[in-house]
């Protein structure tokens, strides 16, 4: 049996080791046979940091992955190298791992590239909890994670990413999501990793930051390898150090502009077939994630689900990506493709689960209903507005029938406080749904009226909007000035949102990084929305005063 005091007396001396390994920013190389040259001692590390995510009331799921580094120390090498080890994992309820609550052991097995979750039950709900990894004599870094509440819950606060491009710049973003122990989780929305080679999509190269592989990943091993290297980044490290995940994927996991059939970025002569790609791409996110993922590989591509979070918020994550999504549009004017309801976003099976887990959230009594997806659902005519076209091709306005099947089982069904989470855009928005917001008849933007859901849109990490800040000011104020259901747009900076919800109302913020090609970086609070309960229409509020309420300890730095 696994003790806390076996635990840490074996772990303690070479704590620090796996976490410095992780900590440099010009990540290199970081898959498993790199590690398993011959010569010299070689010693377990736990590079890639830990993670959590997918928190119910009573189970939360804990990441690590086990990698095999050079030691000064051969007496340190006790784990065979290229071994499956046992990993020992512990839970506590206290920082100091004092007070355990769940503790077990795991394999690192070589067909999961080494990777490790464990889905740990019978927790508390709306608990705090600390945990820790250990593998011949080395321990991981401290995580601290948190179970979804349960019955009466007064506030939820939820960071809101997308678009991290690793040769684009540092994910300052995380690092300052990190350091806000008051979030309840953060909620990934797809793009955590770009498929390409440098210089196709930015250049890291002054920044240490080339992609590994340096060409675009097409195989299970490319797609392990690019995952690998993401989790190199100490900002990244932190950020799922310290908060819970909830995460999806786009398009950019798989490759550009990718659907259920193809993608875009995908040439089946000179990159095989389609389907044999996105499986090792569906493989390598579940093993580098800390998503709970079925235990067959047909449950791999299933990723849309449901967490609830007492009466306040059912979080409802869809895949509009390659679930069911039928290929682009060739033409964003053309109006019949655009219109033909045999197109769908999101397949049948799919949209019917949809349907049904809105209209379930409602006869429960959620107060909000959260949809957390990846292209945009407003509609956007583009900049100028073209009469009888859409803004784009990749947007819910491109499957038109889809888009108004969805508003109609809202309207039908009485089904209010629904708040869209939408990633992609590389862009800050906020903005009113209705089914057609250019119509006075059916939408008023002054009071809400005929508004069945409210849209928040979040920018990139790092992924650049409009790249001029005076051209993406006008192109903004265009924007406002011809749609007007937006109350918000920002099309230049970077960094996140944070979603903070009561029962009285949901409150939206847009933060923004100085910079994402410096060292360091500070952050400001851009812009603020809030939509009270019941009214399904976004304001902007008198004051940007920001609130950040108590909240348990994070998880301590490494010694």
């Amino acid at each position: 049996m696994v003790t806390r005091r076996s635990f840490l007396a074996h772990a303690a001396p070479l704590a620090l080791a796996p976490w410095v390994a992780g900590c440099g920013r010009t990540g290199s190389s970081s898959s498993q046979q790199a590690s398993l040259e011959p010569g010299g001692a070689r010693r377990p590390a736990f590079r890639h940091g830990v993670a959590s995510g997918d928190p119910l009331p009573t189970a939360v799921v804990l990441w690590t992955r086990v990698s095999w580094v050079a030691s000064a120390d051969a007496a340190t090498a006790d784990v065979s190298v290229g071994a499956e080890p046992a990993v020992e994992w512990l839970l506590a309820r206290d920082v100091a791992l004092l007070d355990i609550a769940q503790q077990g052991e795991a394999r690192a097995r070589a067909d999961a590239d080494y990777t490790v979750k464990v889905d740990v039950q019978g927790l508390l709900p709306g608990a705090t909890y600390y945990y820790q990894f250990r593998v011949g004599g080395v321990a991981s870094p401290v995580g601290r994670t948190r179970t979804a509440p349960e019955g009466h819950v007064e506030r939820l606060r939820v960071a809101v990413t997308s678009c991290a491009c690793y040769p684009q710049g540092y994910f300052h973003a995380y690092r300052k999501i990190a350091e806000r122990p008051d979030l309840d989780l953060v909620l990934y929305l797809g793009d955590y990793i770009y498929e390409y080679e440098n210089r196709r999509f930015g250049d890291g190269e002054p920044l240490g930051r080339v992609p590994d592989p340096d060409r675009e990943i097409i195989s299970l091993d490319d797609y392990r390898r690019r995952h690998a290297q993401y989790k190199l980044d100490p900002d990244l490290q932190e950020v799922h150090r310290q908060h819970p995940a909830v995460v999806v994927w786009d398009d950019h996991e798989f490759a550009d502009n990718a659907y259920s059939g193809g993608a875009y970025n995908h040439s089946p002569g000179a990159e095989g077939d389609w389907q044999e790609r996105k499986a090792a791409a569906m493989r390598a996110y579940h093993e580098w994630m800390p998503i709970r993922s079925g235990l067959s590989p047909d449950a791999l591509g299933r990723i849309y689900r449901v967490l609830p979070f007492g009466d306040l918020v059912d979080l409802i994550m869809l895949d509009t990506r390659v679930a069911g999504r039928d290929p682009l549009v060739e033409d964003t004017c053309h109006a019949a493709a655009i219109a033909d309801p045999a197109r769908s976003i999101l397949g049948a099976e799919q949209e019917g689960w949809l349907f049904a887990e809105l209209t379930r959230s409602r006869a429960r009594g959620a107060r909000f209903r959260f949809i957390g997806q990846q292209v945009a659902l407003g509609q956007f005519l583009g900049d100028p507005p073209a009469a009888g076209c859409i803004g784009s091709r990749d947007k819910w306005s491109a499957y038109a029938a889809s888009r108004a099947r969805v508003l109609e089982h809202i309207r039908a069904g009485g089904i209010d406080n629904v708040v869209i989470l939408t990633g992609d855009a590389h862009s800050s928005w906020g903005l009113d749904i209705a089914r057609d917001p250019f119509d006075t008849s059916d939408y008023d933007p002054a009071t809400g009226r005929g508004s069945l859901a409210v849209e928040i849109i979040v920018p990139g990490v790092t992924s650049p909007g409009v790249t001029d800040r005076e051209l993406a000011r006008a192109s903004d104020e265009r924007y406002l000035a011809t749609h007007p259901h937006l109350v918000y747009a920002n099309q230049y900076e970077r960094g996140y949102a944070l979603v903070d919800v009561t029962h009285e109302r949901v409150r939206a913020e847009w933060y923004f990084v100085s910079s994402v090609r410096e060292p360091a970086a500070g952050e400001r609070l851009g812009a603020a929305a809030v939509s009270s309960s019941g009214q399904n229409h976004l304001t902007l509020p008198a004051s940007l005063e920001a609130e950040r309420p108590p909240a348990d300890a994070a998880a301590p730095a490494p010694a």
